[in-house]
């Protein structure tokens, strides 16, 4: 009985008037404060107050939410000490939890000055303290009495032949709610019964957070406060009116009310019919729901490194996800700088969106592969976290972010030599997702913002949300196409599908512009071509180091120049099978191989210029 009565309170506690404060401090229902005895500024009594409720807070974080406890200065003898505890509820998720329980101690003091014991119930969390030993009893206290009062009303307003009632009961010390329950008297009992049953109903939707409401409709009326109602009660009707109108039109009452009783059983089937399919629906993708966590956690186990770490400690490595500690924005989530504490780790959270269908997606794709994979030139998978709907990933943190932020800074250009690093570094994280894995994976989204450099500008390749696995014999295609603009292959638009060729196409690309120094739009003479249109047509005149960036001031290596722009050609080639392999790639860069010798384009002929021509 004690369990389904505490019950009561955390179902009925949603439609609490909130106990305003001030703006700043946390808001609570109506406390509990003891107003006898209390304590002073200076007292022993303070010290021990204040020591507990900072304690509090960490000891509940790191013990499941929840933590009992007392003040650790006096020996139990002493009647200074203090007793304490705090919980968070369950339907509140941890950036609330943690919220309350970083400002709970503050609040209840704000609310409850002076007081030796209190307790106060938040939206979030439940916090008491007390110079006794907290009983460990069922307290029935329910704080909220307007549902029961008005539930008492509606059911006196139907039996009345007024249609209408009004009481009140007590509600915090001496105040009393005051409730008001009306029908037009047209209504039999049982209609009046279903229309102030149905406003009862939404009390606690339309007035979660008042004490006072007004439901006012053509048929029946409700009103609650806290402060006396001035309720004037209508005179009795005469007994030969009551005749006169009963007798003058019984038929068509008859048929009025077999209508409207027909009317409101078909109603109510449709709305039972409607509630059936949201609840099966809702049940299904909760259902969906957890196969695919499963299966992504399922794919999380075959990888050797990622750990599984909790929602609140993501959200303390990062101040709750606080805008000071944001790296970034993309199209599906944002990334956060974090510190961890346990593993003394700074590190990059990525926090999918909620509600991004494909943001979903592109965190199950990482979690199938980057888990699995292990190379020096991949960004390293730390861990992950995932349930209630919230997705994270946790990856090492890049300091220097990404490659393309410094090849277009003013004042922090990249020397040739560590750009020539950069480029082999890539080529080396590619040849181990197309050959040296045991799959092969296909990055599809090749491109400067995707490589990551960390403190010593080491390159490497990350965001793999796209990423798809093939098997070596099928490596070819995929059914999938996808990419960026600017960086895909113009064959796919043609073919529908993605490949080994078109990764290939999107590196030469990046080669390109870590040569050149330029987007893969390039603007020339009021002309706008891609990128590589432009070094193709500077190749076809034989001035292919024209191309170089000229930021670099002529400080480069020719012949490593060179190599990195003709390699950047020839995995642009329109004909996917003249294309070059990763592994020939990483040979010509590395002067293992001689430069290939390439046809030379028709002048200005823009690669992307073979998708509109078959479209």
């Amino acid at each position: 009985m004690a369990s389904r009565l505490l019950l009561l309170v955390a179902v009925v506690a949603m439609h609490m008037q909130l106990y305003a404060v001030d703006a700043k401090t946390l808001r609570p229902w109506p406390p509990d404060c003891s107003t006898t005895n209390g304590y002073t500024g200076n007292s022993q009594y303070k010290k021990n107050l204040d020591q507990l409720l900072a304690t509090l807070p960490a000891a509940a974080a790191e013990n499941g939410w929840f933590y009992e406890g007392s003040s650790s200065s006096s020996p139990a003898s002493d009647p200074d000490q203090m007793f304490g505890l705090i919980m968070c509820y369950a339907d509140r998720d941890a950036a609330e939890c943690l919220d309350c329980l970083s400002q709970a101690s503050a609040a209840i003091t704000a609310v409850c000055p002076g007081s030796r014991s209190a307790r106060v119930v938040y939206n979030p969390c439940v916090l008491q303290y007390s110079d006794a030993s907290i009983r460990h009893e069922a307290d029935l206290t329910v704080l909220i009495c307007c549902l029961r009062l008005m539930s008492e009303l509606a059911a006196a307003a139907t039996a009345s032949p007024l249609r209408l009632a009004n009481g009140s009961t007590p509600y915090l010390g001496s105040e009393e709610m005051y409730g008001l329950a009306q029908c037009t008297r047209d209504l039999n009992g049982s209609e009046c019964a279903r229309c102030v049953s149905d406003y009862v109903g939404q009390l606690g939707s339309r007035f979660g957070n008042k004490t006072g409401g007004v439901i006012k409709g053509y048929s029946c009326y409700l009103r609650f406060q806290v402060a006396p109602l001035a309720v004037t009660l209508p005179p009795a009707p005469s007994q030969s009116l009551l005749l006169a109108t009963g007798g003058s039109s019984s038929s068509s009452k008859i048929g009025m009310v077999v209508g409207v009783s027909i009317g409101s059983v078909l109603i109510l089937v449709v709305l039972g019919l409607c509630m059936c399919f949201l609840l099966w629906r809702r049940r299904r993708k909760q259902a969906e729901l957890h196969e695919e966590t499963r299966a992504m956690e399922d794919e999380f186990e075959k990888g050797l490194g990622p750990k599984q770490f909790q929602y609140v400690e993501l959200a303390i490595a990062t101040d709750n996800f606080s805008e000071t500690h944001k790296l970034g924005e993309g199209g599906f989530g944002s990334v956060y700088r974090g510190f961890l504490k346990d593993m003394n780790l700074h590190v990059a959270i990525k926090r999918v969106s909620k509600g991004s269908r494909q943001g979903r997606k592109e965190y199950a794709s990482e979690v199938r592969i980057i888990s699995r994979l292990r190379h020096r030139n991949l960004v390293l998978l730390i861990g992950w976290c995932h349930g209630d709907g919230k997705l994270l990933l946790v990856y090492e943190l890049m300091p220097n972010g990404s490659l393309d932020k410094h090849l277009y800074s003013v004042d922090n250009r990249l020397s040739w030599s560590l750009r020539h690093k950069i480029v082999l570094e890539i080529a080396s994280a590619i040849l181990y997702l197309h050959e040296e894995w045991e799959q092969c994976v296909l990055h599809r989204d090749i491109k400067p913002s995707n490589v990551m450099l960390d403190a010593s500008f080491n390159a490497k390749l990350g965001d793999f949300g796209l990423a798809r696995l093939v098997d070596h014999a099928r490596r070819s295609h995929t059914t999938v196409l996808a990419g960026t603009f600017g960086y895909m292959d113009p064959e796919c638009g043609v073919r529908g599908m993605a490949s080994v060729q078109s990764d290939i196409y999107s590196f030469g690309v990046v080669l390109l512009e870590i040569a050149c120094g330029r987007s893969p739009i390039v603007v020339l003479d009021d002309d706008v071509i891609h990128l590589v249109c432009h070094v193709s047509d500077l190749h076809s005149q034989g001035r292919v180091l024209d191309a170089v960036d000229p930021r670099l001031n002529g400080e480069f290596d020719a012949q490593e120049m060179k190599r990195v722009i003709m390699a950047g050609l020839w995995c642009t080639q329109d004909d996917q099978g003249m294309r070059a392999s990763i592994r020939q790639v990483v040979s010509v860069l590395r002067l293992e191989l001689p430069l290939p010798s390439l046809a030379k384009r028709p002048l200005n002929t823009d690669p992307s210029s073979i998708e509109t021509n078959n479209v």
